[in-house]
Formats: C-alpha cells, structure tokens, sequence
C-alpha cells in the first residue's frame, strides 16, 4: 500500500523530473525576500516549480493550489510573476527545445509548460492570435447571415 506522502511525492516528481529540474533551477532568478518583510521562511524552490507547473498544466486556480505541494498560492502567484517578468519562460523553452538538451520526453513537457506559462501570462501565442479573428469574424457573419435571411427573428 502507498502513502500518501509516497504518493504526493510521485506526482511531484513526475510533474518536475530531475532531469527538468536540472535544466530550470539555474535559470531561476536568485530569491529576494519581500520588501515589507514578515512572512515565513523561503520556500523549496524546486516545490515552487512544482506547485507552478501544477497551475500551469491543470488550468486550476492559483487560490485552489492544493495543500499536499507545500506551497501557499500566493507564493507560486508571485514567483509564477517574478519568473515570467525574468524571462525564465522564453530561456527554458531555448534550453529544453531549441538546444536541445533536454531529453525526448522532457523536450515536450518543457514546451507544454512554456506554452501554458505564456497563456497564463496573457501572452497568447501568434498562431491561436491569427486564428481567433477568423473565428469572430465567422460568427459574425453567421449572425448577420441569419438576421437578414430572419431566422433569428423573434415572431
């Protein structure tokens, strides 16, 4: 039978490789502590990561973070911001993808998490930019199309 901890600590590492970890940790910016001070002491990076790539590939809340990552949700929205105002996103994908130095399976998470980082971010990919006015410009040709033919006319 499998603990809980055995299996929480699973899913992390499956989420966060060491193979990914050592390709992302020197990529991260040194941590600074808070200007107003407080808090508790500094969180594993490595968990950090974790509780981000989480968000990341779920598309869950950052305040739905759940308790077994360790992490509060304020902090993985914080580094999550931090990291993305760093570059951290762009240089792992070069890393990981481009240069090739991650290995075959890790290549495409590392572009999943990248993809999914700029999503998050706001930073909607070119391609899904160019398709969205085709796709707003479909429907409102629809509509037009079936208000004049009056088809979606009320009686």
């Amino acid at each position: 039978m499998t603990t809980m901890v055995g299996m929480t600590g699973d899913l992390a590492h499956r989420l966060v490789t060491d193979e990914l970890w050592a390709l992302t940790e020197p990529l991260l910016p040194p941590f600074t502590p808070r200007r107003q001070g407080g808090g508790t002491a500094p969180a594993d990076e490595r968990m950090v990561f974790t509780a981000v790539v989480y968000v990341l590939t779920s598309g869950c809340p950052w305040r739905m973070l759940p308790p077994w990552l360790e992490v509060s949700p304020a902090t993985a929205h914080r580094r999550f911001t931090a990291w993305t105002e760093a570059g951290v996103w762009r240089r792992l994908h070069q890393v990981a993808v481009c240069d090739g130095l991650a290995g075959p399976g890790e290549s495409g998470w590392a572009a999943v998490i990248v993809k999914a980082a700029g999503w998050r971010a706001g930073k909607v990919p070119p391609t899904a930019r160019r398709r969205a006015p085709r796709e707003t410009a479909t429907k409102a040709q629809n509509h037009s199309a079936m208000t004049q033919s009056g088809q979606n006319r009320n009686p």
